[in-house]
């Protein structure tokens, strides 16, 4: 596995797949390796996709510093990424808590992006706030499923600010358009995957200047792509139009019966939009 050096020493491993037009991946978790996106769902055969695992996941060193998994922080390693790879210009995909570290980059460093995909995007970054309400309205699609009794109730106890670990295990057949035997394996290794202790630093105070952030955004020069799911009750699809909006030249896409994996629920679909895009 292909290893660089951050600007602190640190050494980050990123791994290589497919052949074509490059893509920078960057895992969501926050601070979960790379490993759990797989191929994203069939992508590699039409790009040549670059999936880094951050700093202290995955094949990645665990830096001296622990402050050094802030968001803000991390741009520098993708920034080193770029430099290592010899880009002047990069494709950027990120998906989930990914997305704030890709919105930070674009601010920036704007100049650096040709294309920016960002999947199933997660907004505290540019400070969207998702609501219970934003929530609901994908939850209340799934009404026929059968796990959706316990699902919804325990949803409730975590809008109630009650949740227990039991209640965020429950509501995980919300995740996933199908929540079938490759969504659960999906969902258990993922849990394996995250840095916790990483995790909590990642937005951390300081992490984030929304109103700056929105402000380099609406002069953001390349074109985005928003995909969301229509199912997802992490990045609900009218939060999305709502953060498609802060871009001059975005396009939202919601993905028919995906949940905030979408590459896993219709790989075909999704695969064709997004190298239709990257491209």
């Amino acid at each position: 596995m292909p290893t660089l050096s951050a600007y602190d020493g640190t050494r980050l491993a990123y791994r290589v797949s497919g052949d074509g037009t490059p893509v920078v991946c960057l895992p969501g978790g926050p601070m979960q390796d790379s490993a759990y996106l797989g191929d994203l769902g069939g992508l590699s055969g039409r790009l040549r996709l670059i999936l880094p695992d951050h700093r202290g996941t995955g094949r990645s060193e665990t830096p001296a510093e622990t402050s050094s998994y802030r968001c803000d922080r991390l741009v520098d390693d993708v920034e080193a990424l770029r430099e290592h790879l010899g880009l002047d210009r990069m494709n950027l995909l990120a998906h989930s808590a990914g997305a704030n570290l890709a919105v930070l980059y674009a601010a920036r460093h704007p100049e650096r992006i040709g294309r920016l995909a960002l999947i199933a995007p997660s907004t505290y970054a540019v400070g969207i706030t998702v609501t219970g309400d934003d929530r609901r309205e994908p939850i209340r699609l799934r009404a026929g499923e059968p796990w959706f009794g316990p699902a919804s109730a325990a949803f409730e106890t975590i809008a109630a600010g009650q949740a227990t670990d039991g209640d965020w295990a429950a509501i995980a057949p919300f995740t996933y358009g199908r929540w079938d035997d490759a969504a659960r394996d999906h969902y258990a290794a993922g849990e394996r995957q995250r840095n916790e202790e990483a995790a909590t630093v990642f937005g951390s105070e300081g992490a984030y200047d929304p109103e700056a952030t929105r402000a380099a955004l609406a002069a953001f020069g390349a074109p985005v792509l928003l995909l969301a799911g229509e199912f997802d009750i992490a990045a609900p699809p009218r939060v999305m139009t709502g953060f498609a909006g802060l871009f001059p030249y975005a396009t939202l896409v919601v993905q028919p019966g995906a949940g905030h994996f979408p590459w896993l629920d219709d790989p075909t679909r999704f695969t064709t939009t997004t190298a239709a895009f990257l491209k």
